[in-house]
């Protein structure tokens, strides 16, 4: 790597800090470099409160500010140029005075879109573009789908037997705590109706840490009650529940099962990534696994296959 990729893979370190509670908005990542000593860094910790750039600006020391103007800060994202929660990181960078700005890929938000730099820019500030740009826009591949796409980021699950099967003890207590933890990394969770009413899942993240996805049951009745103040109605055909979930601002979504809304997803290419847990027993179920298209192509651990939308 060159200087200016190790410090932008720093960034997306940082970035990942805020996982759990910077979502709906993005995870970002910033340092500032003077002379390759790192002054300050930061990330967005929390949806409401100070960007990545306000992070590391705060964390440096005062008889360090005369610095910034001969510094480098290094932004996984586009440093916004709105108001929102938050004032606007683009003129705190300009008011701090800094030489150069390193940003790893533009925001696709409506709001900014190359508006940052723009202003950096016409400040008289250096601004490279597109340093680990692939790494950068992997990192916020919810956010970038549901601007992108105008739809929800789409995770598909499911445990299936060695005989191809889905209704049976399949999982281990391992897969189950990886399947908590993405459940914890959605804003959502879906299942279909029978799902919904044969197995009763919880469908929260209670072998996890993090927040509870909200649940959404699909279905094509009309007037269906969940029978759970926390479970919501998802309209079918599924289009139609997208719709819906992007007009509430639901970025990523993990539907669970059962099998025919998964193969649903699957035959009209509304799925972003899937994940299949392949258990080493023949259970001679009732209930056969949905059928990608293509086979599974990616071992991940502990039988666990994770695939990618062509």
């Amino acid at each position: 790597m060159n200087k200016d990729e190790l410090y932008m893979q720093r960034c997306i370190q940082l970035a990942r800090n805020g996982m759990q509670n910077a979502q709906p908005n993005p995870m970002v990542g910033a340092v500032i470099v003077y002379q390759d000593r790192i002054l300050g860094e930061g990330y967005h910790v929390r949806h409401g409160e100070g960007h990545a750039e306000v992070n590391a600006c705060a964390a440096v020391r005062p008889e360090d500010e005369p610095l910034l103007r001969e510094s480098t800060i290094y932004v996984s994202l586009e440093p916004c140029s709105h108001w929102g929660k938050t004032p606007p990181c683009a003129e705190l960078l300009v008011r701090k005075g800094f030489k150069r700005c390193v940003v790893g890929c533009i925001d696709p938000f409506a709001e900014v879109q190359g508006r940052g730099i723009e202003r950096l820019r016409a400040a008289g500030m250096e601004v490279t573009v597109g340093v680990l740009e692939k790494e950068c826009r992997a990192l916020n591949k919810h956010f970038f789908t549901f601007h992108g796409k105008h739809r929800p980021f789409i995770t598909l699950k499911w445990a299936q037997s060695a005989d191809g099967f889905i209704d049976g003890p399949i999982s281990t207590p391992f897969t189950q705590m990886i399947c908590h933890k993405r459940r914890a990394e959605h804003q959502a969770i879906m299942v279909g109706r029978r799902t919904w009413e044969v197995d009763k899942p919880k469908l929260n993240v209670r072998r996890w840490y993090g927040r509870n996805p909200k649940i959404y049951v699909a279905t094509h009745r009309e007037h269906y009650d969940t029978g759970n103040a926390e479970a919501h109605v998802c309209p079918l055909p599924i289009e139609k529940g997208l719709e819906q979930l992007y007009a509430e601002g639901i970025q990523s979504v993990l539907v669970e099962g059962g099998a025919h809304l998964l193969q649903e997803f699957i035959d009209k290419g509304l799925w972003d990534e899937c994940y299949v847990e392949m258990g080493t027993k023949e259970i001679r179920g009732k209930v056969p696994a949905p059928q990608l298209k293509g086979g599974l192509r990616e071992y991940c651990c502990h039988g666990m296959w994770k695939v990618l939308a062509d």
